[in-house]
């Protein structure tokens, strides 16, 4: 899945709690697309000129795309918000929502299948779907769009959206045009 419905999911989550403070809720979204700070080797890639992408290829859905990152994720929520204890499991639910995105719809062309080594480094088996869709399916726009519309609804009624994570200013000039334009 893109980056984009990773943030999109993981902010969703955050917004299962009403309560939860704009922090939180930011380390709950971050969660959910963190796993992927492993494809970071494609800058490697970029920087050595390849062409082949091949540092990539290799070690992408590796490092960050495991249950023991996953419960590195969660134990940084304990650093976060007043109920810590809520904010690590909803980042931990958030986490394998990436991962199980990925299971589901992130192949490549043809038969490049994106697998998840779940129990990296203990074991080397890989977790793959043989339905894996496309990472450009029309299953993964469906979702993100579901996801836009779960956005847009809930900044209109509870007056945040994922941009507080950037900017309060912009956050509250985003959700004020929501609510003048939908309130009629």
């Amino acid at each position: 899945m893109s980056p984009l419905t990773h943030i999109l999911l993981g902010w969703t989550v955050a917004g299962t709690d009403t309560s939860l403070t704009p922090r939180e809720r930011a380390a709950i979204t971050l969660a959910g697309v963190v796993p992927d700070i492993d494809g970071m080797g494609v800058l490697w890639d970029l920087v050595s000129r390849s062409g082949n992408f091949e540092f990539y290829q290799r070690y992408h859905h590796v490092f960050g795309h495991n249950l023991f990152f996953g419960l590195l994720v969660a134990a940084c929520g304990l650093l976060f918000g007043v109920r810590k204890r809520l904010v690590a499991a909803l980042m931990f639910v958030s986490f394998h929502l990436h991962l199980l995105g990925d299971i589901l719809g992130a192949r490549g062309f043809g038969d490049d299948f994106w697998a998840v080594p779940y129990f990296w480094p203990l074991s080397d088996h890989e977790y793959v779907w043989s339905g894996q869709w496309p990472l450009n399916g029309w299953q993964n726009f469906m979702i993100t769009g579901v996801l836009l519309a779960v956005m847009f609804y809930r900044a209109g009624k509870r007056g945040h959206s994922p941009l507080e994570m950037v900017s309060s200013r912009a956050d509250r000039a985003f959700v004020r045009t929501l609510q003048n334009r939908f309130s009629h």
